[in-house]
């Protein structure tokens, strides 16, 4: 497997909640991929343009803990509304990257065994960004690591430890082969 080349690096937070995602509701799993995509994206190629052969890769141990609470409380005999089945797929909001910065490439979401630490993705993406690459499916790949808070943890002190606990987070690396 060919080594990878860093274009570019984004980490979440940066003091400030994501902004508020058209399209998607109840859950910052989203908003969160979105904002840390745009930002790598932007520092990497500038402004959306032309189509670009890039790959979308998300990895999340624990996924859109939000959206899955607001449909397992919807699915307990209240109406659920219709976005919260849309966003349930966590390529929705890859879709939504790749549709504004016209990216051409592959969208691939996995979710790894254990949570990547705050800063780093998880080691499988990469090499998975680099099969991508190897295989000619796109010329960079932007790899995003995002987990979500877990609500749990505000009313459970021994949850500190959990790397769910605490705020949001995610890191977005744009690479190609090396």
């Amino acid at each position: 497997m060919s080594p990878l080349r860093t274009l570019a690096t984004v980490h979440w937070p940066p003091g400030e909640p994501p902004p508020p995602l058209p399209g998607f509701s109840a859950s910052t799993f989203n908003p969160l991929v979105a904002a840390v995509a745009e930002r790598c994206l932007a520092a990497g190629y500038g402004e959306p343009g032309e189509p670009r052969r890039t790959g979308l890769l998300l990895a999340s141990a624990g996924g859109d803990r939000a959206t899955a609470l607001a449909i397992d409380t919807g699915a307990a005999g209240h109406r659920m509304p219709p976005l919260l089945f849309f966003q349930s797929n966590p390529n929705a909001v890859l879709g939504h990257v790749a549709a504004r910065w016209g990216l051409t490439g592959p969208v691939v979401a996995i979710s790894p065994p254990e949570a990547a630490a705050p800063g780093e993705v998880p080691p499988d993406a990469l090499e998975l960004a680099a099969l991508l690459l190897a295989d000619g499916d796109a010329d960079q790949v932007l790899v995003i690591a995002a987990e979500q808070a877990d609500p749990a943890c505000d009313a459970d002190p021994a949850c500190d430890a959990s790397p769910a606990c605490g705020t949001d987070r995610a890191t977005a690396v744009l690479v190609t082969a090396g």
